[in-house]
């Protein structure tokens, strides 16, 4: 709706939904709104739940894990992950960090994808308890792997500063003292819109889930203080004047692999 407000006309053609109190300003009578509209295979409804989203693939998800039981008596284990990896996995990590902060009840159906899946690999009941099959699997659950994608994009950004239009989401915050210095923080935005899906964008999850990433997770090659722009007056850097904060000493493999051992403590607390 940012069209309407600086006066811009729409095409009604290609606009199809939109938040109920946007769609009362404009002139409904040359556009056609839908319930849904598919973008790039994600389909997006007109509240931005997903659930048409999870109905879809939960459909082709469940069709790909019957086949895999049927076939599974010939496979050995490896192989079999494999092919679930490749047919659903891929399908249940497409996008996924839209889901970010999904009520509790989608993100439970995803789960239960991911589960049958589980099950459909190692031969298990469906009455099996599932945590145990799950980590023997090495998967992390849906909301770390939510949370490691949002977070390997954060780290890319910082890294590369690339894509454009993300690194111009987040700033790197200044250290206020020197006990803090050792850490790369992100600066948090304040929620200007009581919109709830504006929480779930990349600008806000990202610099909450960094901020809340261990320590060796993101220590700075630099004292940041010392390379500040004059923006530093207000707390804030753009990561632009820097070629990356991030220690040189931690390799993207290894990042990686850190990240994936902290979400997989996160899934399986001991």
């Amino acid at each position: 709706m940012t069209a309407y407000l600086h006066l811009l006309t729409m095409n009604s053609s290609k606009t199809k939904f939109g938040l109920s109190k946007q769609l009362a300003k404009i002139n409904k009578s040359s556009l056609t709104t839908s319930h849904s509209a598919r973008n790039h295979g994600f389909i997006f409804d007109e509240h931005l739940t997903f659930s048409d989203q999870i109905l879809s693939f939960s459909k082709s998800c469940y069709y790909h894990i019957r086949q895999l039981r049927c076939i599974r008596p010939y496979l050995d284990t490896k192989t079999a992950s494999t092919i679930a990896t490749s047919t659903v996995h891929s399908k249940l990590d497409y996008c996924n960090s839209l889901y970010h902060k999904l009520p509790k009840s989608q993100i439970t159906r995803l789960q239960q994808i991911q589960n049958s899946l589980a099950r459909a690999v190692v031969k298990a009941l469906k009455s099996s308890h599932i945590t145990p099959i799950l980590r023997s699997l090495h998967w992390l659950k849906i909301t770390e792997r939510i949370e490691y994608k949002l977070l390997s994009f954060t780290y890319k950004v910082l890294t590369t500063t690339q894509p454009s239009y993300l690194h111009n989401l987040i700033t790197v915050q200044i250290p206020r003292s020197t006990h803090s210095s050792s850490l790369v923080t992100l600066a948090c935005p304040s929620t200007p819109s009581s919109v709830r899906i504006t929480d779930q964008s990349f600008q806000y999850a990202s610099s909450r889930l960094w901020n809340q990433l261990p320590a060796s997770l993101h220590q700075p090659r630099i004292n940041l203080s010392n390379s500040a722009s004059p923006s530093s007056l207000s707390g804030t850097s753009s990561i632009t004047s820097i070629d990356s904060p991030l220690s040189s000493s931690i390799t993207p493999s290894l990042f990686h692999s850190m990240l994936k051992t902290f979400h997989f403590c996160k899934s399986f607390p001991l």
